[in-house]
């Protein structure tokens, strides 16, 4: 095997690539510093708070389509991290990125559920992929800049008629630079149908973790194919209750009825209830019968009715439920 000496001079001494990751750190760092930058990046905290978008005026202006500010500021980063690689070409930026060959992202900034990445999608990559048969709607509100590059896509508005089913209706758009779409992603989402070349957009996200799952549905009819907890954290704590109940980890099921009858998301809530009855049917029984009779409780209704559902079925349930007295 061939092995350059650059390559070859680092198995001996690391410093050069130390310092190559420390030029490129600065490279960024001196980006972050500029007036224009600085502003963006101290408005994603706020933002992330919960204050409404236009109340942070440097985000803001990035997705005004009356304002031609964010490809000056991307066109700057561009140019930082290039000179900076062009220096140090055994570095890599310290930016988190991804990519699966036609669509890459790259993290330019963010602050708790917000994220403002650069996205590129590669139209050939995009062409040659079959034709989409389902889409995701996540609760999170998204604002995209078009920087350069044009597609046309299409809007997907969601509504509900069910747990299982939903109504798809679709308004095509045009996208070109300057272009700014701000949509509600629980309800709306976009998808690309041909991109030209290369289109290259600014996303601004922030994750609503209390706002329900992500759900994927059909495009054909609106069926739910798939729905999933939209907070990492909410993702972990299914997983560990799904291990500790296939462990059979008995002295787990007071934590799971905590978790039911706490503040989470709902779908959290009704999992750990469900993993609760199935660990240890009297516990998570007493906390069902504790959900269905809270009138304030989002959730009060289908526990009423599974708590009737599984009296029909197990009678002898009814011995569990508290004494009216």
């Amino acid at each position: 095997m061939i092995v350059h000496p650059d390559l070859r001079a680092l198995r001996s001494d690391d410093a050069p690539q130390r310092d190559a990751q420390e030029r490129l750190y600065r490279a960024v760092g001196t980006w972050r510093k500029t007036p224009a930058a600085a502003a963006v990046i101290a408005d994603l905290a706020p933002y992330a708070e919960g204050r409404p978008l236009d109340d942070c005026a440097a985000l803001a202006a990035l997705f005004d389509e009356g304002a031609d500010l964010a490809l000056p500021l991307m066109q700057a980063f561009a140019t930082a991290a290039a000179e900076g690689l062009a220096e140090a070409p055994l570095g890599y930026l310290p930016l988190r990125h991804f990519s699966d060959g036609v669509i890459s992202t790259l993290l330019i900034g963010h602050a708790g559920a917000v994220t403002l990445s650069l996205v590129a999608v590669d139209g050939a990559g995009l062409a040659a992929r079959p034709s989409p048969v389902a889409v995701d709607f996540r609760p999170s509100e998204v604002a995209e800049r078009v920087l350069a590059g044009s597609a046309e896509a299409g809007l997907i508005a969601c509504r509900p008629l069910g747990d299982r089913q939903a109504q798809l209706s679709r308004a095509a758009i045009a996208l070109a630079p300057g272009r700014s779409i701000r949509r509600d992603g629980a309800n709306t989402a976009m998808l690309l149908n041909a991109v030209s070349g290369c289109l290259v957009t600014l996303r601004l996200q922030r994750r609503r973790a209390d706002d329900g799952p992500t759900r994927e549905y059909a495009l054909a009819d609106g069926r739910l194919l798939h729905q999933a907890a939209s907070d990492p954290r909410d993702s972990r704590l299914e997983l560990t209750m799904a291990l500790l109940g296939r462990m059979g980890r008995a002295d787990a099921a007071p934590h799971f009825a905590g978790l039911a009858r706490g503040e989470g998301s709902t779908a959290l809530r009704w999992q750990a209830l469900r993993e609760c009855l199935a660990l240890d049917t009297a516990t998570g029984f007493a906390a069902l019968t504790a959900m269905a009779t809270s009138p304030g409780d989002p959730l009060a209704a289908m526990a009423g009715t599974l708590r009737a559902q599984l009296i029909e079925t197990y009678p002898q349930l009814g011995a569990l439920e508290p004494c009216p007295a």
